[in-house]
């Protein structure tokens, strides 16, 4: 089974196209980030995926603020089980499971059990972060939960929040780069990318096998001046794409087609007045509609 789920790993060649070839923004299989409805349980969340149309989840197994909610699937036996359940009755599928942020004091064979049930569910990715101000032991880290990660069929993607000591893309990079593992991955948030003013043409320069899923959502495009402002933006307040200032279009056109969008779009807000399944169904619509309507620039 390990071995079925390593060649999942393994990227497709991608043809280039002709010149006069567009590729419709809309042929995508979506999938929803748990940060989107955090007070939905992954059951919830799943059975609500599957009302609002999307194919799959990705789900928190990690609590990474301690007043969000935690859902124990990795210690909790009967919740597993529900959420087993609810992947089953549905035909929702885990995309991806988090977070593995590896401090400089952090061992990445804790994230072991997280790893592990992240398999059991049929995860094909870990998100992971890296604040640790010193590059040669964050690669270090990022290499062995790599290592950690391979054997379970699982890829390890690098976020780079532009608050982190990871805070861009040239940064994440370097990381990739230097760890030199096959299942090494890079994950695209829009608007991590924005707010770090990566850069598109580096974007599209870096190996097509690194970009399994990306992070799409929207939001205004002045970007805060405090760390405070940032996050708060990030946690609590997207948009949907097409209703901010990031260049969603543009950031999406340098990934590889095909990829699934996975929306990660909390919007505290909206959800106080029409609830998580609403905004849920929202979100995906928005999307649908807005890169309906836009085609990937020739290249």
């Amino acid at each position: 089974m390990a071995a079925q789920r390593r060649r999942r790993l393994v990227t497709k060649t991608v043809i280039p196209q002709p010149a006069s070839v567009r590729e419709d923004f809309s042929a995508h299989d979506y999938s929803v980030a748990h940060l989107s409805a955090l007070t939905l349980s992954p059951p919830e969340l799943i059975e609500a995926a599957a009302e609002a149309g999307y194919r799959y989840v990705g789900l928190r197994l990690a609590r990474v603020t301690p007043d969000e909610p935690h859902y124990p699937i990795a210690t909790d036996p009967a919740l597993l089980k529900r959420t087993k359940s609810a992947l089953a009755a549905t035909g929702i599928r885990v995309l991806d499971v988090e977070l593995a942020r590896i401090g400089p004091h952090d061992d990445p064979k804790r994230f072991l059990r997280l790893l592990e049930t992240g398999a059991e569910l049929g995860a094909r990715h870990v998100i992971t972060q890296l604040p640790d101000t010193d590059r040669d032991r964050k690669i270090e880290h990022f290499a062995q939960l790599c290592d950690l990660a391979a054997p379970l069929g699982l890829s390890a993607d690098l976020e780079f929040p532009s608050w982190t000591e990871t805070p861009d893309l040239t940064e994440a990079a370097h990381v990739l780069h230097a760890a030199g593992r096959p299942n090494a991955g890079m994950l695209i948030d829009l608007l991590h990318f924005a707010r770090s003013r990566s850069s598109i043409g580096e974007l599209a320069r870096l190996p097509r096998e690194w970009f399994h899923f990306a992070h799409v959502c929207d939001a205004p495009a002045r970007i805060p001046s405090t760390v405070e402002g940032l996050i708060h933006t990030a946690r609590y307040e997207r948009l949907f794409p097409g209703e901010g200032g990031i260049d969603v279009t543009g950031i999406l056109a340098a990934l590889p087609p095909g990829i699934p969008y996975a929306l990660e779009i909390p919007r505290a807000s909206l959800t106080a007045q029409v609830g998580e399944k609403e905004s849920l169904r929202r979100a995906i619509t928005s999307t649908r509609r807005h890169l309906g309507t836009a085609l990937r620039p020739a290249r």
